[in-house]
């Protein structure tokens, strides 16, 4: 069972439990996206467990009236063993996401993985346009990866990067990554024709430019938040505009839940104040 501290960010260890919470997140007109927990995973007998588990999602997502999408890890699904372990299991689990009519995302890892990244996701998107794949604003290489992903169906959901990554080939000032968001975010509405634009933010200042970026070139979009972070906001933009939760589930809650910790003051703020309230 996971701790009351940690059932902020996570929404629970079973599949149950997340599409319980993807059921109230409906009922307040908020999308979800759910991720099974796991990472960086090296032995095939993990890797097929999670395969598994995220075919069974997309049927069960299927089988319901929930407007919720998956996402998955490369390296979670076969990347840490080989590219090309990682484009079958992928192709499984997009095959069986078109049987079911299930929307699926592919995340960005570190700097090592973007290429076979987007290799998998321009092989499969052109077969089902049902699919979307992530793009780090803080990496040197972003501006012609997006020149790259314009021209294919799908939708790109744009980041500003949460890996720490070196600086010959990423900016590494705040500011200077989010002079490169405004950039990106610009391109993507103004040259994205086939799909829509997904913007994986919570910062209010480059969701009110997205905003005005919609209103100015009309390209759809939809406003990506993580469960537990800004949930009043969410619930504020979702009034007006698709908002989709990042919902993760599974037994390996607590490395995540850790991460979401230390990278934000208010969530340590969070997690100190449930402690010394118990």
């Amino acid at each position: 069972m996971i701790p009351p501290i940690a059932s902020r960010f996570v929404a629970g260890e079973t599949q149950a439990e997340a599409l319980e919470h993807a059921r109230q997140l409906r009922d307040r007109e908020i999308h979800t996206i759910c991720n099974v927990l796991g990472e960086h995973h090296h032995e095939r007998r993990a890797v097929s467990a999670d395969v598994d588990r995220y075919r069974q999602l997309c049927r069960d997502i299927g089988r319901t009236d929930l407007e919720a999408c998956v996402s998955v890890k490369p390296t979670q699904i076969g990347l840490g063993i080989d590219e090309t372990t990682f484009m079958e299991n992928l192709g499984a689990i997009v095959g069986t996401a078109r049987d079911m009519g299930v929307f699926v995302w592919i995340d960005m890892e570190d700097r090592t993985t973007t290429d076979a990244t987007l290799n998998a996701f321009e092989r499969f998107v052109t077969e089902y346009p049902e699919m979307g794949v992530c793009i780090q604003a803080n990496l040197q290489r972003t501006e012609d990866d997006l020149r790259r992903l314009v021209e294919l169906p799908g939708t790109v959901r744009l980041v500003k990067g949460a890996y720490d990554e070196p600086k010959n080939v990423a900016y590494t000032d705040r500011s200077a990554v989010n002079e490169q968001y405004r950039t990106h975010l610009k391109y993507l509405f103004s040259e994205t024709s086939t799909g829509a634009v997904a913007v994986g933010s919570h910062d209010p200042q480059m969701i009110d430019r997205a905003i005005e970026l919609h209103d100015a070139y009309g390209t759809p979009f939809e406003i990506q938040m993580l469960m537990g972070v800004r949930e009043d906001a969410q619930a504020a933009l979702a009034a007006e505009h698709d908002v989709y939760q990042y919902v993760p589930y599974g037994k390996r809650w607590a490395s995540y839940f850790f991460r979401r910790v230390v990278e934000r003051r208010e969530n340590l703020t969070f997690a100190l104040r449930a402690i010394l309230e118990r």
